[in-house]
């Protein structure tokens, strides 16, 4: 059995959040369409899920028509069953990533970010599965007491602070 490795640049509109995750059942769909507008109605998004199994369909839904065919669209490229992708606007991942979580057919989350992000992704005869995530950068240096003042400035300017 010959397996081979490769990187996958999902794309990340300006604005965009994403969630990258790993679940096992269709109803998936549905389930995490309810779980984004039970927490946040103004969410814009689009969402596609891959199914492992019978048809082997890109299954999607959202609020967002293009949101929707890029979603679509990428996870049709990685081609990794039972894989998701949510791509929204207006909401944060923060405010829906434990309600994404408690999705009864959801496993795993690989990624919550609007960072540039590489999947890396194995190949074998059966098909295609996701090792795991390049979000971001590599870090740096420590931050220095300005960073400090600035990151909490950050938080408290998009309400997330007091």
């Amino acid at each position: 059995m010959e397996l081979k490795i490769k990187a996958y640049q999902l794309e990340v509109p300006e604005n965009c959040n994403l969630i990258l995750g790993q679940s096992h059942f269709i109803k998936t769909v549905e389930d995490l369409y309810e779980s984004i507008v039970n927490t946040v109605p103004q969410a814009e998004f689009g969402l596609a899920f891959g199914e492992a199994s019978g048809k082997c369909l890109v299954c999607s839904a959202g609020n967002d028509a293009k949101l929707i065919k890029l979603a679509e669209r990428e996870i049709q490229n990685m081609a990794c069953g039972h894989s998701f992708l949510i791509y929204m606007k207006n909401a944060f991942p923060i405010n829906v990533t434990q309600r994404i979580k408690n999705v009864p057919e959801v496993v795993n989350l690989f990624c919550a970010t609007a960072n540039p992000v590489q999947v890396i992704i194995a190949e074998s005869d059966q098909g295609n599965g996701i090792l795991g995530v390049i979000d971001g950068s590599s870090p740096g240096e420590i931050e220095t007491e300005d960073d400090v003042e600035e990151r909490t400035k950050f938080l408290r300017r998009i309400g997330y602070k007091m």
